[in-house]
């Protein structure tokens, strides 16, 4: 009987997992999780919750799951030495770095003649499977989805019969991973979320029995439940996106096509944007399209820091920065109207954006960031019309029209009539008086007038899509 290490990494989870199927059929299995280097505070604090249930779960079984710390290569060919494994097997990603670090892997393998394999387990399908008629990347979201649906997407694996663990080695304890941050605001996280493979389960249960019926309307509607939250269980692979695809199929017959048809739609953007970073990496830190790097970005100053703290005495854009901080997460309709406030109405660079957002998402995938960022700029190759000025204030009364949404995150602004909360600088003084609310002190001015914003980004674009 062989023994096989797994490398987990974003993919924390005994289902539909590749890599541990192949090597629970070789024999015994050693699972291993590198720490990162770089760091995420938030993002981090579900690593962390999500690390103790897996190595949970395999102790159930008597299989040690072993936590190091350094670089990948070095770190997995010890282990391959202390452990006489015979083999090493992994899911892929797509990001640069982790690209780097396989070859490296395949590479010390090759040398020491240890069998090393990878599988295609974080995605719907492969990357290299889909491609243009004139075999290149696709580069816009339309065409790249019709293609996907003509491909079979896998069946998930069921979870394997694993065998106990016959010896023990060093591993690091949870008080020395260094995941959690010395800053206590992620403390408030575990009200709201409750990481690892059983709670994914469970939320994806909710959804499909709840909100799946209603998500073709409702998932633009940040106060209702009709999105599916799955977001961050995807981000660490506590689920597998295969079986929340085939989960959704099964669901229509129940919720209807067209449901469905919206929201597997959202799972194939997902590959979408690591598909795309896979083919053009760069898109983690400059623009696509290079007309964009000479756009006249203002400098980051106070302005930057209120859009953080939720300041900016647009509502709804500040309800959005409010519910990103006290829970990780953000509404994906919200997430759009505040990057175009950031972006366009007070032309910060979108890249400020995209590293607050890393720090506070809990559901943070670099590609889905980047891409992100990158359409509400317009400087993606599937992106947003650069003249599509979002106004937060005709938004808040589309999608939160009785401003419940706004009213949880702005509780200063909870007994503010309904047609006034959309902009309560505008709202006569008797009725601020009596909601409780003084414009400049418990709610703040708008610091900036949309208009002469709207104005002002589609002259500075002008001037990017000119030089």
């Amino acid at each position: 009987m062989g023994k096989t290490i797994v490398w987990f990494r974003k993919d924390l989870r005994l289902h539909d997992h590749p890599a541990l199927v192949e090597a629970a059929a070789h024999g015994e299995v050693l699972p291993v999780f590198i720490l990162p280097e770089t760091r995420h505070a938030a993002s981090d604090w579900w690593l962390h919750h999500s690390l103790l249930e897996i190595i949970e779960r395999f102790a159930k079984q008597q299989i040690q799951f072993v936590i190091r710390q350094g670089y990948p290569v070095e770190q997995l060919m010890k282990l391959l030495d202390e452990s006489e494994a015979d083999q090493l097997v992994f899911n892929e990603l797509y990001d640069p770095e982790s690209r780097e670090v396989e070859r490296g892997v395949a590479e010390a393998c090759e040398k020491r003649r240890v069998q090393m394999r990878s599988f295609q387990g974080s995605l719907l399908v492969a990357p290299d499977a889909i491609f243009n008629k004139t075999n290149q990347p696709y580069k816009v979201f339309t065409p790249f989805w019709k293609r996907l649906r003509q491909e079979r997407i896998a069946t998930p694996l069921a979870t394997p019969e694993l065998v106990p663990s016959t010896g023990t080695l060093q591993s690091l304890s949870s008080e020395e991973w260094g995941l959690l941050s010395d800053e206590p605001w992620y403390n408030k996280f575990a009200t709201y979320w409750r990481p690892g493979e059983k709670a994914a389960m469970d939320c994806w249960e909710t959804f499909r029995d709840g909100g799946l019926c209603d998500y073709l309307v409702g998932r633009d509607l940040p106060a209702q439940y009709s999105v599916s939250r799955m977001s961050p269980y995807l981000a660490w692979g506590n689920v597998s996106v295969r079986s929340l695809w085939h989960g959704a199929l099964a669901a229509a017959e129940d919720v209807g096509d067209r449901q469905v048809e919206a929201f597997i739609r959202q799972l194939a953007w997902r590959d979408f944007d690591n598909y795309q970073l896979l083919y053009f990496p760069e898109m983690l830190t400059k623009p696509v399209r290079p007309e964009f790097e000479k756009f006249p970005w203002q400098p980051a100053d106070a302005q930057l820091e209120a859009w953080k703290t939720g300041r900016t005495g647009y509502p709804l854009v500040d309800a959005g920065m409010r519910e990103l901080w006290e829970t990780g997460y953000m509404h994906n309709r919200v997430r759009m109207v505040v990057a175009s406030f950031l972006i366009k109405h007070l032309l910060i660079d979108w890249r400020e954006g995209m590293a607050w957002f890393e720090e506070t998402l809990l559901d943070l995938d670099l590609a889905n960031n980047a891409m992100g960022w990158q359409w509400v700029a317009g400087s993606g190759f599937d992106a947003s019309p650069y003249f599509r000025v979002f106004n937060p204030i005709l938004q808040a009364k589309k999608f939160d029209e009785d401003a419940r949404y706004i009213k949880k995150w702005l509780p200063e602004l909870a007994d503010m009539p309904v047609n006034y909360v959309f902009q309560p600088a505008d709202a006569p003084v008797d009725v601020l008086e009596s909601a409780g609310v003084t414009i400049g002190t418990s709610y703040p001015a708008p610091i900036v007038d949309h208009q002469a914003a709207r104005a002002r980004a589609l002259a500075a674009y002008d001037t990017c899509k000119n030089s």
